[in-house]
């Protein structure tokens, strides 16, 4: 008995040790860590429970049979974070590069099925080479079956990834499928082919960090969404993006512990807006200024900056918000700002998660480069994506609101809740000067004095139209407040609107503009 036992301890020792030593040293001297000790530091101390430490793959060709690892490269398992049940997979690059096979992909989807199941977040700690060549369709077919369960979980319960090593060719798909990528520095990389593929197929030359590092892909691709200093900076940012979520589709997020103050009112508010309207201003100010202190926790941070998406909490509520950005390029809507805010959309509508707008959006940005990289449809991407959300949406327009951006950014017309307005807000066509060209053309063309009378006709435009007033005479702006009332109104709304049903129309699913 004592030897079966003594067989158990080694097996169990060995599937700790991955690829051994010499290969764990290799790991740590890249400034990475190992798959276990990642675990270690995402879960709950003494929380994870491992599943499918003994697997090892049943490969035979090119002279497999002969390197065998417990566990063939992957760490499955589940535990609690902060309390919650979650499953994680973690590749181990000290065992055949972490590349993924027939075994190494049926661990991974395995506890991809118990977290469809028991509906909790998956989180993937990607690290490998990529497929296991030696096992040729084999592993392809793995990879397969994790993008189909992928698709299947998504908008279910949330999927979290983050590349914490290599992650080329087909392995990129898995993490683009899901709803989160975290990138670390310099040690991580993304790419469908590497540098040496790209040298060859098209003479351009290019290092691993140019083509697919974090920095790139957190500015020029908008691949990733969090782009971490280093491995444990990246497990706290999973740890706290976890906290803005629920466990699944059917809950709601957990509601903190907020002791209402006699007083929500934010004077601070009130000298944000500069009295020049085309002057800029920081609207991540009116965020701060708005919701629970330090809540915050900006997605896509480096990547179309003219919009900021985010967590935060209102009142101890975990809501989501979208909010133009006036100090880059003037706040406008671009292909890229669509695109990043479109998905940020539907994320939180998956996942109960209430939406906040900020508007300060002069239009659409004009031009070739926007006509021919299609923003009629990538435009169309976001406006879909409000139009179909059901969460509670509420919207606050805190300057310009002009043209079809205004239809765009959450309006009332296009299912929003409520919708509130600075007193300095100007919701109109477009802004007066270019309006008054165009309504007055023959009145300046045959003054004696055509730039004076502009000017004077501008003036006249923007004290009829540059203004809430029109809008709220409709009932498209339900108040208009001063901005020091905004966090106490928005704290009573999304309390009115915890509760809110509503329905879409019957269809298997919509054509949303791709």
């Amino acid at each position: 008995m004592d030897s079966k036992h003594e067989i158990l301890d080694k097996k169990i020792a060995d599937s700790k040790v991955g690829g051994g030593e010499a290969r764990i040293e290799a790991q740590h001297k890249k400034g990475k860590l190992t798959a276990r000790e990642r675990i270690y530091f995402l879960f709950d101390k003494g929380s994870f429970e491992e599943i499918g430490a003994m697997v090892m793959h049943r490969s035979v060709n090119f002279g497999l049979e002969k390197t065998k690892f417990l566990g063939d490269g992957v760490v499955t398992g589940y535990g609690t974070i902060n309390g919650r049940l979650t499953y994680a997979f973690s590749q181990d690059f000290t065992v055949l590069g972490g590349s993924l096979a027939e075994a190494h992909a049926e661990k991974i989807c395995k506890i991809m099925d118990l977290a469809m199941e028991n509906g909790a977040p998956l989180i993937g700690l990607n690290d490998s080479g990529g497929a296991r060549i030696q096992e040729g369709v084999v592993s392809l077919g793995g990879y397969a079956d994790i993008f189909y369960r992928n698709t299947l979980s998504s908008g279910v319960i949330p999927q979290l990834s983050a590349i914490m090593g290599p992650c080329a060719g087909g392995a990129v798909y898995s993490p683009a499928l899901t709803d989160f990528i975290l990138m670390v520095e310099n040690t991580s990389y993304m790419f469908v082919t590497g540098p040496n593929v790209v040298k060859t197929v098209t003479n351009e030359v290019v290092t691993a960090e140019e083509l697919g590092g974090a920095s790139t892909h957190s500015t020029k691709s908008g691949v990733t969404h969090f782009s971490c200093e280093n491995e444990i900076a990246a497990i706290d940012h999973l740890k706290r993006l976890l906290s803005y979520v629920p466990q699944n589709c059917e809950e709601k997020p957990s509601v903190l512990d907020y002791e209402h103050g006699k007083d929500e009112t934010r004077e601070v508010l009130d000298a944000i807006i500069p009295e020049n309207s085309g002057t800029p201003y920081d609207i991540k100010e009116v965020i701060e200024g708005t919701i629970d202190e330090g809540s915050f926790m900006e997605v896509h941070k480096d990547y179309a900056e003219n919009i900021v998406v985010g967590f935060a909490r209102l009142a101890g509520r975990s809501i989501g918000i979208v909010a133009n950005q006036p100090a880059f390029l003037a706040g406008v809507l671009d292909v890229e700002s669509s695109k990043k805010a479109a998905r940020f959309v539907r994320f939180c509508d998956s996942f109960n998660i209430p939406l906040l707008v900020f508007e300060d959006v002069p239009g659409f940005l004009p031009g070739t480069d926007q006509e021919w990289n299609a923003i009629i449809t990538n435009g169309a991407k976001l406006l879909y994506a409000f139009c179909e959300a059901t969460v509670p949406r509420v919207t606050v327009i805190t300057r310009k609101a002009y043209g079809g951006a205004y239809d765009v950014m959450n309006s009332k017309h296009i299912g929003a809740d409520m919708n509130y307005a600075w007193p300095n807000a100007e919701i109109a066509v477009m802004g007066a000067k270019g309006a008054a060209e165009i309504i007055f053309k023959k009145d300046i063309k045959e003054a004696s004095n055509p730039e004076e009378k502009w000017k004077e006709k501008e003036a006249e435009y923007a004290e009829m139209f540059a203004n809430p007033y029109n809008a709220a005479a409709r009932g498209y702006v339900d108040e208009v407040i001063k901005p020091h009332q905004t966090r106490e109104k928005l704290m009573k709304a999304f309390k009115m609107l915890e509760n809110k049903v509503a329905t879409l129309p019957k269809k298997k699913h919509g054509n949303i503009p791709l």
